[in-house]
């Protein structure tokens, strides 16, 4: 069980970095011009980690509590799966939805 366990908090880790790489998707397909499309495709990704890293690490000292910490998770995988959807991915963002889901059911199954 343990290995599940390993397992699932990969998944996450892996889920986190999709936030990201779907951010810098959706800016570099936003931008209109070059030197926005980089912008967007660096800046964005960067905030969102940014922000993570402040609010939502587990090692942060400045860590959001419940139910502010499980609103802002949400928040940034909604937006990540929105990204996809805009960017006319729906079946990935589903798919990055629905895994999302899961996880998150098994990590407050696991207290994790």
């Amino acid at each position: 069980m343990e290995i599940v366990k390993s397992v699932n908090l990969a998944l996450r880790f892996l889920l986190e970095l999709c936030i990201l790489a779907a951010s810098g998707y959706w800016g570099f397909k936003t931008g209109t011009q070059t030197i926005v499309k980089i912008g967007l495709t660096i800046g964005l990704p960067l905030l969102v980690a940014v922000v993570w890293g402040i609010l939502l690490a587990p090692a942060s000292s400045r860590r959001l509590q419940e139910p502010w910490l499980f609103i802002a998770e949400l928040a940034i995988f909604g937006l990540a799966i929105g990204a996809l959807y805009r960017t006319e991915h729906y079946y990935l963002a589903g798919i990055f939805g629905l895994i999302y889901v899961i996880n998150k059911i098994l990590m407050i199954i696991w207290r994790q």
